[in-house]
């Protein structure tokens, strides 16, 4: 009986991912639900799966008392409840429908072919409501900091840039620049929510913190490019769930490397901002198609349309010698556009048993990273 419960469920689960991609889990659940619970109801197929009848143009309707009525077209799920409206709508209103619980939003951020596995290997009831732990993350790779961290690791002009000591680094809205500086940062609004787990099991690091940076529209970073401004730079702590929330923009593309936004998680933000080496050093990628919809339409993205066609993730020098399983999992999962901007979502599963080693800049603790000379001056950027 529980095999082939999990078995219709899954089948469900599978079917409503395919619908629409963007719309939370929960309103599918409901909609389930309602065609149980509702006696006019047509009765559901022997199979006990959800009855669709796949077409773009169809619209089925479920309803409870006829009250309220939830329609699927294959791309938009439309609901007269406000909470179901608001969860579609961008930037401000987008938050207010992600607070449905560690088992229900991990399924989003490891993506949509790793749920589909998922469901299939460990039956759907352990992903609705079961442990976290059932769940299979992959750890994502340690990456370089770059060139650009401005984490207390390298100086500019003979001063050591960082950016964490800083009053006023642990924020949410990343666009201001903080502390003594005033510059904002100008770009497509992105709003991003990271989960920080455990590889192992899957399960939120609660407490942690994570420092993220980017490089601006035209692929300037602030604090080394815009010495003026501290921009695009923040720390936020992760909540019960592990769960950070962050605003920014939409990072450009420079020449010689794919979009992307660096980060560094720490086991508190007492030694984020203390100097203590970080647990994991890694990056997000975003994807190509979104990164081509904003260059293309957004004129303060000037030379991203042309840096993008000149690279590929399998030629980048930081992504390219990746697994395809780690790229999926460090790619970030959009729903959005240009003109209305973007909601990310990132799953970060960190392996706390690795060897830090690596971590250390090239030459040990107070030597220049890789790439800089001994005056911390940071290498020359193609294109830039």
């Amino acid at each position: 009986m529980v095999a082939g419960a999990q078995k219709r469920i899954s089948k469900i689960f599978r079917t409503c991912w395919n619908h629409s991609r963007n719309a939370p889990l929960y309103m599918y659940r409901d909609a389930v639900e309602k065609q149980r619970n509702d006696k006019r109801a047509p009765k559901a197929k022997a199979s006990g799966a959800f009855s669709w009848r796949a077409s773009r143009s169809k619209i089925a309707e479920v309803s409870r008392g006829g009250k309220t009525p939830v329609m699927f077209d294959g791309l938009s799920l439309l609901a007269s409840k406000a909470r179901d409206k608001d969860s579609l709508m961008p930037h401000d209103h987008l938050h207010h429908a992600h607070d449905l619980g560690f088992a229900h939003d991990i399924r989003t951020m490891l993506g949509r072919r790793r749920f589909l596995a998922l469901v299939a290997g460990v039956g759907a009831v352990a992903v609705a409501g079961g442990p976290a732990a059932a769940l299979e993350c992959v750890a994502l790779p340690w990456e370089t900091a770059g060139p650009y961290p401005a984490d207390g690791s390298n100086a500019k002009a003979g001063q050591v840039v960082n950016a964490l000591t800083q009053e006023g680094v642990i924020r949410e809205d990343l666009r201001p620049s903080f502390g003594a500086l005033t510059k904002t940062a100008d770009g497509v609004r992105l709003d991003l929510e990271l989960t920080l787990v455990n590889a192992d099991g899957c399960t939120p690091l609660s407490g942690h913190a994570i420092y993220i940076w980017h490089c601006d529209a035209t692929g300037n970073y602030s604090l080394y490019d815009i010495t003026d401004a501290n921009f695009l730079r923040g720390v936020g702590i992760a909540d019960a769930e592990g769960r950070v929330r962050f605003t920014t923009i939409f990072p450009g593309c420079y020449d010689g490397r794919w979009p992307h936004i660096h980060f560094e998680v720490f086991e508190s933000v007492e030694k984020a901002i203390s100097g203590e080496a970080s647990l994991l050093t890694a990056q997000i990628a975003m994807p190509e198609s979104d990164c081509a919809n904003v260059y293309a339409a957004d004129e303060r993205y000037a030379n991203g349309t042309t840096n993008l066609g000149r690279i590929t993730l399998a030629s980048d020098n930081v992504f390219g010698d990746n697994s395809a399983d780690e790229i999926v999992q460090q790619t970030a999962e959009l729903a959005g556009a240009p003109n209305s901007g973007y909601l990310g979502k990132v799953a970060i599963p960190i392996d706390l048993n690795a060897d830090r080693s690596s971590a250390q800049p090239m030459g040990g603790p107070g030597m220049p990273p890789e790439g800089f000379d001994l005056n911390g001056a940071p290498p020359p950027r193609p294109g830039s």
